[in-house]
């Protein structure tokens, strides 16, 4: 069994780096040094740095979709509630990656952009299926009429996610909070509930 000591502090070791450095000037080496560990023992837990990058970015957001996987078992309730507590999730993933790349002068905004990229995808991609889920709900439920589910959730994410974070696309709190309303009302147009039944789902960032 892999030792998770181990494979914790290569996680750290990236981690720290990143702080001071470019994604694209740390090396394997650099990272083994700064864990502390042999640089061979890297590769048995991680084939390239851009795998030990990815298992990063999965560490540092894992309590919020935890969260939203734990919520599309909650059938008892409203989905739409879910769907809120999901909205959150993502703001609250934004605020954290920002705030924790927040003084990296050192990092240029290319590398920025780079890490940013690959958080965004994996936080749809694992979002998705539990968005979906819930919207499945809903339409079982009869609370919900729509008839894509899994086009609606990707849609919903997409903009959630980019929106959220003003450095992929720079937004002002009321233009951040407009766009939100936007949503809010084609999701009521697009699933059949009256005009502003769902404004619950805006939340203080």
């Amino acid at each position: 069994m892999p030792n998770q000591t181990k494979y914790e502090k290569i996680l750290d070791a990236l981690q720290s780096l990143l702080e001071n450095k470019d994604i694209q000037t740390i090396s394997v080496n650099e990272i083994a040094q700064t864990a502390g560990i042999a640089k061979g023992s890297i590769y048995y837990y991680f084939s390239s740095k851009d795998e030990i990058l990815e298992a990063l970015i999965e560490r540092n957001y894992e309590k919020p979709i935890a969260t939203a996987k734990n919520l599309a078992e909650q059938k008892h309730v409203s989905p739409f509630i879910r769907m809120a507590m999901i909205f959150q999730a993502c703001r609250n993933s934004s605020t954290a990656f920002l705030r924790q790349h927040a003084g990296t002068k050192s990092v240029t905004t290319q590398d920025h952009l780079l890490l940013h990229q690959k958080y965004l995808n994996h936080l749809i991609v694992e979002l998705k299926p539990v968005l979906t889920s819930i919207i499945e709900q809903g339409i079982e439920q009869g609370e919900i009429h729509f008839d894509y589910p899994a086009a609606l959730s990707e849609i919903v994410l997409i903009i959630l996610a980019v929106k959220m974070d003003t450095t992929l696309l720079p937004s002002s709190p009321e233009e951040i909070e407009e766009t939100i309303l936007g949503l809010i009302s084609l999701l009521e147009k697009g699933t059949g509930n009256p005009p502003g039944t769902l404004n619950f789902l805006i939340t203080p960032p």
